[in-house]
């Protein structure tokens, strides 16, 4: 199956990002009971300035709190960061010129979440830190008092049996997760495409999502294909670069594969999504390139 660039969009925001889905799973996370949908004001980053990050949501509501979320189904380290850039370039947007003015502008309280439901185990919900990466400060060195920045990061598990009653009060997260669920189970024994439009109809057929899928079951498909075969080529590309790094020795194989395979190798596949290839060429193409060149 081609994949059109244009739909690298992805499905969890293309579901929620609008007022009536926000405020359903604002309260379904929060333990609230909200009705009015005036209160919440989208704010997801697209901006020219962070073209290179954008996150999944990003909400206020009220004008009190700025809740920022992200789905994803595979947990990075780095997360708490990428969180630090997304809340940075709304407040600077928020702010414009005020930024270098006397007066204090007041802004709204942030959240951070993000909703999983990758294929590896995980608990209900872990906290993250930035301060995790932190570098450790030589006691007779270095302070190690106060630490002047953190930012502190919910992961909440979505997945089949995780947060029931979380998923019972969104109908809208609850069908997104079954779709991606069935999706998995599908694809186990059919083709990518296939399992994609079996898992789509099933929702229908359940009354989930119907609204949203009726009106964009193409692109919804498309947008599925794009998700899963960047995921399955970038998992791919990492096997190779360690594969390769193996065959040069214990510690420079494990450098180059883990570092120079995963980096070029996501790098490259990024390049073949561009130009629309399927991930069966993908994988192709993968393989028979030297990431030593």
């Amino acid at each position: 199956m081609k994949v059109n660039r244009k739909y690298k969009d992805s499905l969890f925001r293309s579901i929620f990002n609008n007022r009536p889905a926000i405020l359903e799973l604002y309260n379904a996370i929060e333990g609230t009971n909200y009705k009015d949908e005036s209160i919440i004001e989208i704010n997801t980053l697209k901006d020219v300035l962070f073209k290179t990050i954008e996150n999944d949501l990003s909400f206020e509501v009220n004008n009190k709190m700025l809740i920022l979320i992200e789905h994803q189904s595979t947990i990075s380290k780095n997360m708490a960061v990428r969180f630090l850039a997304y809340i940075t370039g709304i407040y600077l947007r928020k702010l414009g010129k005020k930024l270098y003015q006397e007066p204090l502008e007041k802004l709204s309280r942030p959240e951070f979440i993000v909703l999983y439901n990758g294929e590896a185990p995980f608990p209900e919900e872990k906290i993250y830190r930035l301060s995790d990466g932190f570098k450790e400060i030589d006691e007779k060195t270095g302070n190690t008092g106060l630490i002047s920045l953190d930012l502190v990061l919910r992961v909440i598990n979505i997945n089949k049996g995780y947060n029931l009653g979380l998923i019972r009060k969104s109908k809208t997260l609850r069908g997104y997760t079954t779709l991606v669920t069935k999706v998995n189970e599908y694809a186990k024994t059919k083709p990518l495409e296939e399992a994609i439009k079996l898992a789509v109809e099933y929702c229908l057929k359940r009354g989930m999502l119907t609204n949203y899928l009726k009106e964009n079951v193409q692109e919804a498909i498309k947008m599925l294909a794009y998700e899963y075969n960047v995921k399955d080529a970038i998992k791919f590309a990492r096997q190779e670069g360690r594969q390769e790094g193996k065959a040069e020795g214990i510690e420079k194989g494990r450098k180059k594969g883990l570092e120079e395979g995963k980096k070029e190798g996501m790098d490259y596949v990024l390049k073949l999504m561009a130009q629309g290839l399927s991930n069966e060429e993908i994988k192709k193409k993968i393989k028979d390139r030297d990431f030593q060149d």
